[in-house]
């Protein structure tokens, strides 16, 4: 099996990339759990934030960009917008949902905390070796069916 390396008797086998993967996942959504928690905010909020970021985004834009986040019967898209809406971070318009000044205020100030997150995550990688990391998960997970 590619990637899997057999090493001599007494020394540990390699985990495999699942093991990883999972892993590496739950750490990140405990990072950012325990962080965002903290400023009030979940995670996806966090993403619909950032995503907001960027301009302004319809429902299905929203849905379609955090798909791949959002667990089917636990959490939507929809709610966590509403809860932001209410907030009055994030307002609807014509053209979709658009930050609010408030809104704006807030993203920046969480943006300042998430790159704490991901500066932890990345710590001792060199940028091209997180770059090459992202390429390959990317690589993988086409070779699985994923397509955008």
């Amino acid at each position: 099996m590619p990637g899997w390396r057999a090493y001599p008797e007494g020394m540990a086998d390699e985990r495999p990339i699942g093991f990883w993967l999972k892993l590496v996942d739950r750490l990140i959504d405990e990072a950012f759990d325990k962080t965002l928690d903290e400023h009030g905010v979940t995670r996806r909020q966090w993403q619909v934030l950032t995503l907001l970021g960027r301009g302004p985004a319809t429902r299905e834009e929203l849905d379609g960009a955090l798909a791949p986040f959002v667990r089917e019967g636990v959490e939507s898209t929809a709610s966590q917008t509403d809860e932001l809406v209410e907030s009055e971070w994030v307002a609807a318009t014509d053209s979709g949902f658009v930050l609010t000044p408030m809104g704006q205020l807030s993203f920046e100030r969480l943006s300042e905390v998430v790159s704490g997150i991901r500066a932890r995550l990345s710590a001792g990688l060199s940028e091209d070796d997180y770059e090459a990391t992202v390429r390959s998960l990317e690589r993988m997970s086409r070779n699985l069916g994923w397509a955008e």
